[in-house]
Parts: C-alpha cells; structure tokens; sequence
C-alpha cells in the first residue's frame, strides 16, 4: 500500500447514504432530462445542497465560470494550483476571475509537495502518482463539506465521459458531480463564448484544445481527438485516480 492510499483511506465516511444519494441523483436527472445547461446549474445551486464548481481554467472553462457568475458571483470557485501549469493559465484565470466578477475563487495547492515530490520527478516515473499528489487529493480535501461539485465535463471529449448525466454519484464520498454541459457538442461551446464574446485562453490558438499540465500536454494536430495532447502516448485519458467504494484506485485509458 502506498503513502497516498493510505493518506486517502484516512478520510472521512460519507455524510450520506448511498441510497439517498443516488434517489436524489435519479430524481434530478428525471427532472432535468430535457433542460438547459443554464438550468442544470441554477438547479444544482438551488436544489442540491452545498455546491461548488470546480475549474481548471482551461480551454472551454469560460463557459461555465460566465454561467455560474451570472447566476450568483458568489459561487464557489475551486482552481487547483498544480504548480505544474503553464504561466498562461495562471494568468488567465486571474484575468477572467475579474473580468467576470466571481468573487469566491479559492485557489487551492497541496502543502506537502516540498516533502513528496522536491525535485518534481515524480511525474516521470508514476504520473497517476503525480495527479494524486498535485491534483486529486489536494481537491478531494477542498471539497469536504460540500454536498456536490460542478465538472465542465462533455461526453464528446472522450470515450470514457460517452454516458455522462447531468448528475452522478461519486462512489464513497457522499457527494453527487453535475455536468451541465454534458450533452454540448463542440460547436455549442463555441457558439456560447461568441455569443458572449468571453475570452479565450491564450493556448486554444497555439494548438491545445485541451489544457493541463505543462509537462503532460502536448498541441494537438488536425483530425486528433481534442485530448489527444493530454498525457500523450500513455494509457491514460484522465488524472488517474478515481473514488471506487470509498477508496482511490488508479486507472488507464
């Protein structure tokens, strides 16, 4: 068993049952099968609990942010510093926090990377390790407390996100994810930010239409899938590690 998974099992049981869940999760996907993604979230925010969006500042995170900021400025923000990402996006996300208006941004960093990863190497020998350590465990500890969290997740980015609800339940954490752009195809993302002419991140134009890291992204050519440059020609399509009965576990592509 590694430091990280022992770190994990230590956090709390879910605050709620895994039956009532999933009700409230079947509920909300009924009730909302045929909405908007306007009404998803103003949904979200009203009717399930204490909820906050989570952002990495990305390509396509515009969208959202300028949603939730019209709904209410005061919602949530949650930006994981990774201290991995690329200087434009740290700019960017500065720039569009106020050219917005959000006033709840949090910007979240592990506190022990000095001490697990001084040299930054990690992320050539485990990179599932390396997500753990900078992302997922950083922002798992963000989010205690809340009810549930907002993705910018589409099912046309890649073929592990091809089912996604409206609403999920997160195994073994008590918390619902809700995914109100899940049924936008490209062009509606595309159509929203001109409509509102909200700014791009400066990377989009370069070639990456898909955002993380410095060192695991990649431009993407012509006809590649949009995440293509993300943790190019590794088995892996996500940060890796995922909440399965309460516990993290590492997966592949």
């Amino acid at each position: 068993m590694t430091r990280i998974d022992q770190e994990i099992q230590g956090q709390p049981a879910p605050s709620r049952s895994a039956l009532a869940l999933a009700e409230q999760v079947a509920a909300l996907n009924a009730r909302f099968k045929h909405h908007s993604a306007t009404s998803v979230m103003e949904g979200a925010l009203r009717d399930a609990g204490n909820i906050a969006l989570v952002s990495s500042f990305g390509a396509e995170s515009v969208v959202l942010l300028h949603m939730a900021a019209v709904i209410d400025p005061m919602v949530p923000v949650l930006f994981v510093d990774t201290e991995l990402l690329f200087t434009e996006t740290l700019v960017y996300q500065q720039e569009v926090s106020e050219r917005l208006g959000l006033k709840n941004v949090r910007v979240i960093k592990a506190d022990d990377i000095a001490e697990k990863d001084p040299y930054g190497a990690l992320r050539f020998s485990d990179t599932d390790a390396c997500c753990a350590l900078r992302k997922t465990l950083p922002l798992q500890h963000a989010l205690a407390g809340y009810d549930g969290w907002i993705t910018g997740r589409k099912r046309f980015q890649s073929g592990t996100r091809a089912a996604l609800d409206f609403f999920e339940v997160e195994d073994g954490t008590g918390r619902m994810k809700i995914n109100p752009l899940a049924h936008w195809a490209p062009e509606d993302v595309r159509a929203y930010m001109d409509e509102n002419r909200l700014p791009r991140h400066p990377l989009v134009a370069k070639g990456y239409p898909s955002i993380g890291c410095a060192p695991c992204t990649s431009p993407v050519k012509e006809g590649e899938d949009p995440r293509a440059g993300r943790w190019r020609n590794q088995n892996k399509e996500e940060c890796g590690i995922h909440v399965v009965d309460g516990q993290f576990v590492r997966t592949g592509a």
